[in-house]
């Protein structure tokens, strides 16, 4: 899968934001690390539209950060509108990973995207748990984009 040739289509839960004054950097463009806090509000609103209350350690079932991979398509200046999509992409026993992208609009322009590998996890218990069964249920598998 190349994830720079995401299209709206192929993601299944959206959240709207708008860039922020305080996220230019010196050279007058969003900064990279900007992006990366987008797509984490992005992926917490997956996590309600899911039916989760959110995520907190306190939770049960509760996730944490494995890996990330992000591919960075253009600049994004301020003031911009952003649309930035999700999907569950791959559901194993205890770990998951979703595809993210984030679109400028008002065109639907690919600005970043992003592969994160997530582990089901239980704060308390300090250890790995099963994929809940709502991320189960709305695994979405991708084929190739060729």
């Amino acid at each position: 899968m190349h994830l720079h040739q995401l299209k709206p289509k192929d993601l299944d839960f959206w959240t709207s934001l708008r860039t922020r004054w305080n996220d230019i950097d010196a050279l007058g463009h969003v900064n990279h690390t900007v992006f990366l806090s987008y797509m984490e509000t992005a992926r917490l609103d997956t996590y309600i539209q899911l039916g989760f209350e959110g995520i907190d350690k306190q939770m049960d079932n509760s996730t944490i950060l494995a890996n990330i991979e992000v591919t960075y398509l253009a600049q994004l200046m301020h003031p911009s509108s952003l649309e930035i999509g999700h999907r569950i992409a791959r559901v194993g026993t205890k770990s998951y990973d979703l595809i993210s992208g984030i679109f400028l609009q008002p065109y639907n322009t690919l600005v970043c995207s992003a592969y994160f590998k997530l582990v089901s996890f239980n704060y308390e218990k300090n250890k790995s748990i099963l994929v809940p069964n709502k991320i189960k249920k709305n695994f979405h598998p991708l084929v190739k984009i060729k």
